[in-house]
């Protein structure tokens, strides 16, 4: 499998797991069948705006620039390695994807409550992380075309 399509594919991948979350939790108002409905449809589409995704910034050299960039950031704290504020840009990855066509800032509290439950082994806080998620779904905001930025909200 080449380079170029295994990143769409973890593009897709990482979007079908967050519209089937998102799809399961708005169709379990309707009960479980709901649930599994909705998380079959927002899987569906989550897959199609994760590649989408994955065409605009390619998983790997976006993983690579903030590896290679995070110590610069004006957000970064002495002390915190790689390994802690690698989640928080694939979660700024990630939810990109899920709530495209949004503003960061109209969706930042869900991010917040949700923040514990992403952030794997990172030892930041969300108001540590928070610029590290920003920076990160800023990053693919400006590579989509028809972005929330640039259309002027």
């Amino acid at each position: 499998m080449s380079d170029i399509k295994k990143d769409h594919s973890i593009g897709a991948g990482t979007g079908a797991v967050g519209g089937a979350v998102a799809g399961a939790a708005v169709g379990s108002v309707a009960g479980p069948v709901g649930s599994v409905v909705g998380a079959v449809a927002g899987g569906v589409m989550g897959a199609k705006a994760g590649d989408a995704i994955a065409e605009a910034v390619n998983p790997t050299e976006y993983v690579s620039h903030f590896e290679k960039n995070y110590r610069t950031a004006p957000y970064y704290s002495a002390g915190r390695e790689w390994s802690d504020y690698q989640p928080a840009y694939r979660y700024g990855y990630d939810t990109y994807g899920q709530y495209r066509g949004q503003r960061f800032e109209d969706v930042e509290g869900t991010l917040e409550r949700n923040w514990n439950e992403a952030k794997a082994n990172s030892r930041l806080g969300w108001a540590e992380a928070k610029d590290a998620v920003r920076d990160g779904w800023h990053h693919i905001e400006r590579a989509m075309p028809g972005d929330a930025d640039r259309d002027g909200r």
